[in-house]
Formats: C-alpha cells, sequence, structure tokens
C-alpha cells in the first residue's frame, strides 16, 4: 500500500470486521435501492413486470461498469471507498423522494429514473473490488473472495426479505430510502473513526455528517414531502393520505367531488360512482330470487354494500378486504361514511379484513351472491383473484342459483383482458355473461355475471336507481364489434397471462 495511504497502520480484527461487515451494507443498501426504484417505476409509470425488468437489467449492467471501472483506482482504496458510501448514501438515500418530486415536473420520467439506477448500480459496483483490495493484505485470496461474497450474499438474501415484509409496509418508500442511506452513511463515519490517521479523512467525514443530517431531516419529513408530491400529481387539494401495510390511500376533494385513489389509481370519483355501483350490484342481485346472503370481495369503501343493502329481503352482507385501514376510513370519516350511507354501521354487515383467497378456502358457507371488486390486475399478486384456481374457490362459496359480478376491466381498451376473464370463469366451471357500461372517469368498463346455472333475465330493480333500469341492463349486454368476444387464454397462477394482457393493452394507450 502507498506511502500516502490514508488507509497506513488499518489493521487488526476489529477492522477488518468491520470491512467485512460493510459488504452486508453494501448488498444490503444496494438492493433496497434496487428495489425502490422498480417498485416506483411500476407505480409511477404501470406496467410493472416491464419497469421491473428493465431496472434490475440496467442496474446489473451498470454494477459490471462500475466494477470495471475499479481497475482505475491506483491507491487510497479506502479513502475512495468512504466517498463512495457517502455518494451511495446521499443518491440512494434520497432516491425516492427526487424520483416522486420529479415524476410530474420532468418531461421524461424515466431519464431521471434510469439515470439514478445507473449511478446508484455504478458506485455499487465499485465497492466490492475496492473492499477486495483493502483486504487483500489482511486474508489469504481464497478466504477473502470466499467472505466478501458471503457477506454480500447474505446482505441481498436481507435486503429481499426485508423490503416487502418489514420495510415498505412501516416505513413507505421514502423513509426507506432515508433509512438505508443513512445506513450507509454510517459505515463511512465508521471505518474514518477507525483510521488511526483520521484527519486524513477530515474532509470526507465532513461531508458525511453533513449527508447524515440531510437524510435524517429527510427522514423526520418524509410524510410531507410525500404530500407535496402528490398535490402535484393529483391536481386536486388532498384531504386525506396515508400509508397501511398494503397501498397508500389518497383521497382528494374539489368542491363536490370526492376521489379515491389507492397507489395512484383512482378507484372512484363521487359524482359518477352510482354508475359503476349500480352495474357491479342490480345486474347480479335482480337475477337471484331473493337474495339474502351476499358476499362482497374487495370494495372497502362500502358503495357496493351501500347498493346491496337497497334490497329488503337482504339479511346478511359479509364484506372481505385486506386492508382494515380502508374500511375503518369508510366507516369513521363522516364526510366518507356519508358516501356508502353509512353502510358499514348497518347490523347486516360483516367486515372480515383478510386476503380473499385465503379467506375463500376457509369458508364453508355458500351465498346467495357474490361481487367481486378488485383492483385491475396490474401485477401477479392481484393476479391471482382472476386465475381459475381463485374462481373455482368461488364457485365454491356459491349456491346452486347463485350469481356473481366480476369488476373486469375495459373491453374496449383491453379486450384481450377482458375476455380473458370470461374464458378463465368457465374454465372454473361457471356460466359467464359479460356486459359493459360507460362511466366518465373511467370510460368504458366491463364486468362479468358468473353462476353454477344459465344466467336468466333480470327481476325487478329497486327504484331511486340513478343509471340502470331495464332498458340499460337489457342494452349493457350488448358488445359492438370493437369489443366482440375473441379467443383468449385461461388465466392460470403458474402463467399468470392476464397480467402480462393487461400490461400490453393499457400500454398501447397511455405510452
Amino acid at each position: 500500500m502507498a506511502r500516502d495511504d490514508p488507509a497506513r497502520g488499518f489493521g487488526g480484527t476489529r477492522a477488518g470486521a468491520a470491512l467485512l461487515a460493510s459488504a452486508f451494507v453494501v448488498a444490503t443498501c444496494g438492493l433496497v435501492y434496487e428495489l425502490l426504484a422498480g417498485t416506483l417505476a411500476s407505480y409511477l409509470l404501470g406496467d410493472s413486470v416491464t419497469q421491473f425488468s428493465i431496472v434490475i437489467g440496467t442496474y446489473l449492467f451498470a454494477m459490471g461498469v462500475g466494477s470495471w471501472c475499479s481497475r482505475y483506482v491506483k491507491r487510497g482504496e479506502l479513502q475512495v471507498f468512504v466517498r463512495v458510501e457517502v455518494l451511495i448514501a446521499a443518491i440512494g438515500g434520497g432516491s425516492a423522494a427526487v424520483l416522486f418530486l420529479l415524476f410530474d415536473r420532468v418531461q421524461d420520467f424515466r431519464l431521471p429514473l434510469y439515470g439514478l439506477v445507473l449511478a446508484i448500480g455504478a458506485l455499487v459496483g465499485l465497492e466490492i473490488p475496492l473492499l477486495m483490495r483493502i483486504l487483500k493484505d489482511r486474508l489469504e485470496f481464497g478466504d477473502l473472495v470466499a467472505k466478501v461474497l458471503t457477506f454480500d450474499y447474505v446482505g441481498a438474501l436481507a435486503a429481499s426479505l426485508l423490503f416487502p415484509l418489514l420495510l415498505v409496509p412501516h416505513l413507505g418508500l421514502m423513509r426507506t430510502g432515508f433509512l438505508f442511506g443513512l445506513l450507509n452513511v454510517a459505515v463511512a463515519i465508521a471505518l474514518i473513526a477507525m483510521l488511526p490517521d483520521r484527519r486524513r479523512l477530515r474532509g470526507e467525514l465532513v461531508g458525511a455528517i453533513l449527508v447524515a443530517i440531510a437524510l435524517v431531516v429527510g427522514f423526520a419529513a418524509s410524510e410531507r414531502l410525500q404530500r407535496f408530491a402528490e398535490v402535484a400529481a393529483y391536481g386536486d387539494p388532498i384531504v386525506y393520505a396515508a400509508s397501511t401495510p398494503y397501498q397508500r390511500i389518497v383521497v382528494t376533494k374539489r368542491g363536490s367531488d370526492l376521489r379515491l385513489f389507492l397507489n395512484g389509481n383512482l378507484q372512484f370519483s363521487s359524482r359518477d360512482e352510482y354508475r359503476y355501483h349500480e352495474a357491479l350490484v342490480h345486474p347480479v342481485l335482480s337475477r337471484v330470487a331473493t337474495p339474502q346472503a351476499v358476499l362482497v370481495l374487495g370494495g372497502g369503501d362500502g358503495l357496493a354494500v351501500r347498493e346491496i343493502l337497497r334490497y329488503p329481503t337482504v339479511r346478511s352482507v359479509t364484506l372481505v378486504d385486506l386492508d382494515p385501514a380502508m374500511t375503518a376510513l369508510f366507516t369513521r370519516s363522516g364526510m366518507l361514511a356519508g358516501l356508502n350511507n353509512h353502510a358499514f354501521s348497518d347490523p347486516r354487515v360483516h367486515v372480515v379484513n383478510a386476503d380473499a383467497f385465503r379467506w375463500l378456502k376457509a369458508n364453508r358457507r355458500r351465498f346467495d351472491a357474490v361481487l367481486v371488486d378488485f383492483p385491475d390486475p396490474t401485477n401477479f399478486a392481484i393476479g391471482k383473484l382472476y386465475t381459475v384456481s381463485f374462481y373455482r374457490e368461488l364457485a365454491r362459496a356459491m349456491g346452486p342459483r347463485a350469481v356473481a359480478s366480476i369488476q373486469s376491466t375495459s373491453p374496449l381498451v383491453a379486450p384481450r383482458a377482458y375476455w380473458t376473464v370470461a374464458t378463465t370463469l368457465e374454465a372454473a366451471g361457471l356460466f359467464s355473461r359479460g356486459y359493459h357500461v360507460y362511466v366518465p372517469s373511467f370510460g368504458e368498463w366491463g364486468f362479468h355475471l358468473a353462476s353454477p346455472a344459465p344466467i336468466g333475465a333480470a327481476g325487478p330493480l329497486p327504484t331511486g336507481l340513478q343509471f340502470l333500469n331495464a332498458v340499460t341492463d337489457r342494452l349493457a349486454f350488448a358488445f359492438p364489434p370493437d369489443m366482440a368476444r375473441r379467443p383468449t387464454p385461461v388465466n392460470r397462477l403458474d402463467n399468470q397471462v392476464l397480467v402480462r394482457e393487461f400490461e400490453a393493452e393499457w400500454a398501447r394507450v397511455e405510452g
């Protein structure tokens, strides 16, 4: 090692252990930043499979570039390593916040997104070769490679487990970025503190402390930063925003129009939601002679339950929604509970907060009608709720003359995705009938009826409906040529073709 290397005299068991531990931190933080970028790309740009794949590929390529560039570091490896750690802390730690803030302020969001991925990947790729060169005089080559790569891979495993199970559900994306930036900068400060000649890295220490202060401030202000970014993204004043272990809930209000967004996707506008919910509920219940027991899967806003309670024969409504924060919000907020006519306070309504797939598997009860109101199949986690396996469980929960309705995306924008739902229902042994309505907030929107028996004509509808009547019900089942049925595959757990078809068709319209 060169005589002017600030690492001169940096030896001993503690220092060696600290350097090996830094390999763990490098891998953990690097993978977390990659997962943050991939999640934000799929969240903000849609097309989750493609975006995640490109982010991962770009990150790995950048790591290779960084490793190759390490050959040009001829001396002062520890000093360079410390500087790189501080840079990664600053860039990676603030990456989620920067991307949120830039989304609606730049013409092409992909430029900053992939620019950050390339920068972080190159810096992370530079670190591992530097670590190995710093430790080369302390360990045998075989032992060195084994230990550094072991810590590196264990760190990657830790990140992959922590990110979905603990970090994002409890901290959110911004706070996760800031937290791991602090972990990076802590490694840099710890290494400087172990040097016998710390004065040589005074500038690096000052920089690390300033970055740490900025990251602490960012962590503390994460919720304000997120709200600031969301105001620009949504355009309308935000009256409620919260991150839950399952999703980001945002409610906006402009005049009398309340809008609900989940993970940035519009769920309803109070100006026209009656069209959607009347179409979801009444074509089903009007085809059941005397509906008494009704099951709702999803629909945590209670708007479908509001429509169900119009039927005097209904004795019980079981609503299964994953997120307790969602059902609590639409129970306790006077403004939002007013939209569903305080449906969750009705003694006939029983709310269960559980995963619908698991709940159906454990359920032994049969229902007269079922409403399936899940979000669109934008990813595999939601796509499983549109598979033949799920619909078989659904069929088991239906009485012999029961009818279900399933929201099925737009048959105009995504006809292959739409009709894949019909093919999958039929593969599960159910009869199906597709229908569609126009909802101004969404455009032409589609649903399917499903039943163990052939599906007949509608019976009498409740009074007081704003949209659906005997004529609009009949017309809803007629499809023009551009939305007509076409051959589609069955959506299974092991292929998830629906997710890919949905993403491809919507990407053509939005891209």
